[in-house]
């Protein structure tokens, strides 16, 4: 099965959100998604393939994999940039394009998440789609960065078959859509494994509002780390209780996270970059410990205070908010509450997934884990 959906729900969207199953992450509230679409502009997108069961064949499956597509803003983004940072908690990855975001402070293409010997492919299209939007790139203009990330889905899929073509990334990237977003097996997130449970996609928003201004922080993951003995939810260490009552079978390597942060405060690239670092505090409530093997990046980016390529100016307009401010603090706040609640989203929304070898992630007991915080009183 090959599914290619924007950013409205998956077919497993029967199993609850967090906040559904009655689960409340921090303070600030959220946007009407819940989202990283909540933040104007922002676009997702995913391209899904489920093939083939049974042993692997490696180059031909089974196949559990796909991509996941984020557009800061609909337009083109190599002629209108948007400031941006990457924050590396753990370098254990192969991601692309990031040295230069670190270094000038902009984003000029969509953000592409899939596998990790999957990056190439995903390179290659998402470069061709920049080309052929700007057909001046290498001509007239100068080349292009693109930004792809990736987890390894090598348990349940062929990832040597690297079966992410260049039609997948496209498709994602032009059925990127606004509203809800799906999560769990779907795009990057199909064949991902979080905290001995089935993980994946998930995304969280929170609204800052300080003196009459009022802005959105949106989060998405693609979840791949961890140990079910190290779960955490809402500060209950669930972990060690569903290891007692379901065994410890589950065990599964360092993995990694991608996590992709979008705001619609005037921040300044420095200070995306202090914002991307909270991200770090949603993702140790949740249980991560960051291990050696691990690769976990941060990708944020602001849609206010635009860059445009062409200008004839030598000076960038653009006015930031205060480190010192009310506002700032709060959007750290926000930072690690989104964070925390998209990591969760990511389990609550996947299912049981059996890929090749019969290796199988089963979905996170949701009964089972709200019947263990009902003894501690949540």
């Amino acid at each position: 099965m090959e599914n290619t959906a924007g950013a409205g729900r998956y077919s497993n969207s029967s199993r609850p959100r967090c906040r559904d199953a009655g689960i409340v992450i921090g303070r600030l509230p959220t946007g009407p998604y819940n989202a990283i679409t909540d933040v104007p502009g922002v676009l997702v997108g995913h391209s899904t393939i489920v093939e083939g069961e049974g042993s692997l064949v490696p180059g031909k499956g089974p196949i559990r994999t796909g991509v996941t597509a984020i557009r800061p803003h609909p337009g083109n983004l190599f002629q209108e940039k948007v400031p941006g940072a990457v924050y590396v908690i753990n370098g254990f990855g192969k991601a692309t394009g990031i040295a230069q975001v670190r270094e000038l402070g902009v984003i000029e293409t969509p953000i592409v998440l899939t596998n990790t010997l999957s990056v190439g492919q995903a390179w290659d299209a998402l470069c061709e789609y920049m080309l052929e939007l700007n057909p001046e790139i290498g001509v007239t203009t100068g080349t292009v960065n693109p930004l792809v990330l990736e987890c390894s889905d090598g348990f349940l899929n062929d990832i040597r078959g690297r079966h992410v073509k260049k039609h997948h990334v496209l498709s994602a990237l032009n059925n990127a859509a606004s509203g809800q977003v799906a999560e769990g097996n779907v795009g990057g997130g199909t064949g991902m494994s979080c905290l001995g449970f089935k993980g994946g996609i998930g995304t969280a928003s929170r609204r800052v509002e300080i003196g009459g201004n009022g802005w959105s922080v949106g989060v998405l993951v693609m979840s791949n780390f961890g140990s079910m003995h190290e779960l955490r939810i809402s500060g209950v260490p669930v972990g060690p209780e569903l290891e007692k009552r379901l065994g410890d079978g589950h065990k599964a390597p360092p993995g990694s996270i991608v996590i992709v942060l979008a705001t619609d405060a005037p921040v300044s690239p420095r200070q995306l970059y202090r914002i991307a670092k909270r991200c770090g505090g949603g993702l140790a409530r949740v249980g991560a410990t960051f291990q050696n093997g691990s690769g976990d990046f941060v990708v944020a980016f602001s849609t206010a205070n635009k860059v445009p390529h062409d200008d004839a100016s030598r000076f960038v307009a653009g006015k930031w908010l205060r480190d010192d401010s009310k506002e700032l603090g709060r959007i750290f706040a926000a930072a690690v509450e989104a964070t925390e609640e998209a990591v969760l989203n990511s389990l609550f929304a996947a299912e049981t997934m059996e890929g090749r070898d019969g290796n199988t992630r089963m979905a996170l007991p949701v009964d089972m884990v709200l019947d263990i915080m009902k003894t501690w009183n949540i």
